[in-house]
């Protein structure tokens, strides 16, 4: 079994930052791609950054310049570094892992953690 536990929301004023981190347990082989998607009240949950075991990323254009993503493959970890937030950016954060397990490739999700950008 594997656990997603995810860390680093809040509140936060426009132009301000966060960190998100997500660390993956459990029984792992090893872990493909990484990421965070993200979804507002009333909406449907949408990529916001990816990144693969050997460092490629992917960004939905409404957070390009404004977010990395980034992972450090030893702790089993992703994270999302997000400057310059606006009010829109406010949703339920949720990462998600592609893992190698002992039965075969799973995807796992995150319990979400919240992000709001207000004044």
């Amino acid at each position: 079994q594997v656990q997603l536990v995810e860390s680093g929301g809040g509140l936060v004023q426009p132009g301000g930052s966060l960190r998100l981190s997500c660390t993956a347990s459990g029984s792992i082989f090893s872990i493909n791609a990484m990421g965070w998607y993200r979804q507002a009240p009333g909406k449907q949950r949408d990529l916001v950054a990816t990144i693969t075991s050997g460092g490629s990323t992917n960004y939905a254009d409404s957070v390009k310049g404004r977010f990395t993503v980034s992972r450090d493959n030893a702790k089993n970890t992703v994270y999302l570094q997000m400057n310059s937030l606006k009010p829109e950016d406010t949703a339920v954060y949720y990462c998600t892992s592609t893992v190698v397990a002992n039965l075969g490739v799973y995807a796992y999700w995150g319990q979400g953690t919240q992000v709001t950008v207000s004044s």
